[in-house]
């Protein structure tokens, strides 16, 4: 079996963790997931983001370039729990555009994303989670995370703007995109039999329908 580095991108809220974790299990991949618990500055940024935009954003940038060294050292394929790529051209670019991330900050932020990423391996795949924002803002009340309770629709909103427009620019790997709002991996296993068998077609080259609404 050749060795892949997938990535799982996509809005807050669209079942990245849980893709994540299933595919990961059902194919013996080495899974990657993004820093909450462990992250000493998402209480301070939650207070002010104003101040701890820039000190939050660098943080992730380094985890998230640890984890695709880790991944490369691995022997298995690896699946991710969002890019790299988002930090900087979706939330760094939002906390920029919401006046939270300073001109100077941002534009240091970007040239330090550069420099980083491009030393990295360049992924085989691209998951793209995607479900309308009415959905995803019942998921973020239902799981109930006292980090999330300020999260708006209006702020999801802008987020898929982002989605959009980088994806309409995204060249590194093949991108597969998978509507989430009538996917449930947990509990239909012929949902993720049906999301793996489109991810390892993919990989192998063939022709592949992405899995959207009509």
């Amino acid at each position: 079996m050749a060795k892949h580095l997938i990535l799982v991108a996509g809005n807050i809220g669209t079942g990245k963790t849980t893709l994540t974790e299933r595919i990961g299990a059902r194919l013996g991949w080495w899974t990657g997931y993004e820093s909450v618990s462990d992250n000493p500055y998402l209480p301070d940024f939650y207070a002010d983001m104003r101040a701890w935009s820039f000190h939050l954003q660098v943080f992730f940038l380094g985890h998230r370039a640890d984890q695709y060294l880790e991944a490369a050292r691995d022997a298995r394929s690896a699946i991710l729990d969002r890019s790299i790529y988002e930090d900087a051209h979706i939330f760094a670019r939002a906390l920029h555009h919401m006046g939270n991330l300073g001109e100077r900050d941002y534009l240091a932020y970007r040239r330090l994303f550069e420099v980083v990423v491009s030393g990295l391996p360049r992924p085989d795949l691209l998951i793209y989670l995607r479900a309308p924002v009415p959905v995803l803002t019942e998921r973020i009340r239902r799981r109930a995370r006292n980090m999330e309770t300020g999260i708006s629709p209006e702020y999801l909103t802008l987020l898929d703007s982002f989605y959009d427009e980088w994806l309409g620019a995204f060249d590194l790997c093949p991108v597969l995109t998978i509507q989430t709002d009538d996917l449930d991996y947990v509990n239909q296993p012929g949902h993720l039999d049906l999301v793996t068998k489109r991810i390892q077609d993919k990989l192998a080259g063939k022709e592949v329908m992405n899995l959207t609404h009509k």
